[in-house]
């Protein structure tokens, strides 16, 4: 059996022949049909988080597959199109990133609609932020002038998608020209560099940023007073600094989403969201890779040149 598995800190991984998994009682053996690859993966590969698997491991901690075997008295019955997530996977124990898995069943989540497996694997971070922010952090309402900063992200995208489906006019901003066709339609697509106009009108009454950096505050003044801002990530940089008197005259409120917490909720909204995306109301882009490629996609991603979310598809 395959598996792509990391031999030491900050190395590239291997693809490497492995033992077929055992089941043990309480467990469920998962054929793997598509492996998640997060920009968690590569912070757990390089040795500096606090969780660390066993070296060596095998990576992933999110995936989809096909239920092969369970508990006789399980609710999971062989052939069941099941989400891979949590338990450990990819953190204190190998991962998704195999032909085969045996987890446990807190780690295993039935869909409620099919999906496509790369979709399956990989849906469930960017489609549940963007329904925790939009609607439990910042109380989305009917007519509301949304700006979705990176917006060519899986979240980014996520985020746009479901404010257009509550009612919102949303404009998404990315950060290159290339990026303006891939803008889900009906939304108004620009670039930061031609974002001028945004802080000239401040129409804006919402704006979801998931950039963060030294720049979130000179974002937050697109929207109006009285608006607010809902900062989702810090991929252009962890550090901001606030000026308070111009913050208390810009009148614009922030609001963290923490999805460590939300992680509950996250599991109660899935089911609805995996329906819209097996309807096609919702879509989520995904650039694909055999096991083989999983150094290449672990590169794309940290290069950001991935559009969407990657996953390796074990064939």
């Amino acid at each position: 059996m395959r598996a792509v598995r990391f031999h030491d800190w900050g190395a590239a991984p291997v693809l490497d022949e492995v033992p077929e998994p055992v089941r043990a009682p309480g467990e469920v053996l998962v054929q793997v049909t598509a492996g998640g690859v997060s920009h968690l993966d590569v912070t757990v590969a390089s040795g500096d988080f606090e969780l660390k698997p066993s070296l060596p491991y095998v990576g992933g901690v999110e995936g989809a597959g096909t239920v092969l075997e369970a508990d006789a008295d399980s609710d999971l019955a062989p052939g069941t199109q099941v989400v891979l997530r949590g338990g450990g996977l990819g953190l204190l124990r190998d991962g998704t990133w195999t032909e085969r898995i045996s987890v446990t069943r807190k780690a295993v989540t039935p869909l409620d609609a099919p999906l496509p497996p790369a979709v399956a694997a990989s849906f469930f971070v960017p489609a549940t932020t963007a329904y925790v922010a939009l609607h439990d952090v910042a109380r989305i309402g009917q007519d509301e002038n949304v700006v979705v900063v990176g917006a060519a992200g899986a979240v980014g995208a996520m985020v746009a998608q479901q404010a257009l489906a509550a009612g919102a006019r949303v404009t998404g901003v990315v950060g290159r020209a290339d990026q303006l066709a891939d803008m889900p339609k009906g939304v108004e697509a620009v670039t930061l560099d031609d974002a001028e106009a945004l802080a000239q009108d401040r129409a804006a009454s919402l704006l979801v940023d998931t950039l963060g950096g030294s720049g979130l505050v000179g974002r937050s003044r697109w929207v109006r007073r009285g608006g607010r801002a809902v900062v989702i990530g810090y991929v252009a940089g962890p550090h901001v600094e606030l000026d308070l008197p111009s913050w208390l005259l810009d009148e614009v409120a922030l609001f963290p989403v923490n999805m460590i917490r939300q992680e509950r909720r996250a599991r109660e909204v899935s089911g609805d969201l995996v329906r819209r995306l097996s309807e096609g109301e919702l879509s989520l882009a995904v650039a694909e890779f055999d096991l083989a490629e999983a150094s290449a996609a672990l590169d794309a991603l940290r290069g950001g040149r991935v559009r969407g979310r990657a996953v390796l598809l074990p064939g």
